[in-house]
């Protein structure tokens, strides 16, 4: 699917192994991938519905060398249950309380994602909502010593064992949850590289 390209460059500004296959998956390829840390920080004033999109065009906007023929893609994907946000965990400790605090309760994930060229910055978002079902302290305790969702918002991949084994319903896109709400990066990389 390299021809929705226009012939550019689509670099992958991630380092979400997830959001690598998630392209892969696609065919949207070859793509390149580059990496800048960014401290994933915002205003706590800001509507939280914002945060995703805000801080997938800051990741884009430590960018200063794009090419005429690159387009890059950033993205940032968040868990927000009951009027807070839920990131990464920061450890174990942390991983337990996140999915005690969704287990039983539907949550959203919302995917901010960023288009950038020298020329244009384009960002949308996409919104999925999620209800794990009650999950035991057994089976929490499991799931992170197997699973290791430490690089993951909500402290859960819905690709593995908790998706596989402890979701009740997912509205919206699944590919979303994953990191990267593929059907609309498709669509908005077509209408982005024209």
């Amino acid at each position: 699917m390299q021809s929705i390209l226009n012939n550019k460059k689509l670099i992958l500004a991630s380092g979400s192994p997830r959001r690598q296959e998630l392209l892969e998956y696609s065919g949207i390829i070859p793509f390149d991938k580059r990496v800048k840390e960014i401290d994933e920080i915002f205003s706590p004033d800001m509507d939280i519905t914002q945060v995703a999109s805000f801080l997938a065009r800051e990741k884009a906007m430590v960018f200063d060398d794009i090419a005429e023929d690159e387009v890059y893609i950033t993205a940032d994907t968040i868990v927000i249950c009951e009027g807070k946000i839920y990131g990464k965990p920061k450890d174990k400790v942390d991983a337990i309380k996140i999915l005690t605090a969704l287990s039983g309760i539907e949550h959203t994930v919302i995917t901010g994602v960023c288009l950038r060229s020298a020329s244009e910055t384009y960002v949308f978002d996409d919104i999925s909502r999620v209800k794990i079902a009650d999950i035991t302290s057994e089976e929490i305790e499991y799931y992170i010593d197997t699973c290791k969702p430490f690089d993951k918002a909500g402290s859960y991949g819905i690709q593995d064992w908790l998706g596989v084994c402890k979701v009740e319903y997912i509205y919206g896109s699944y590919s979303n949850i994953m990191g990267m709400p593929m059907q609309k990066v498709y669509e908005e990389l077509k209408g982005f590289c024209a």
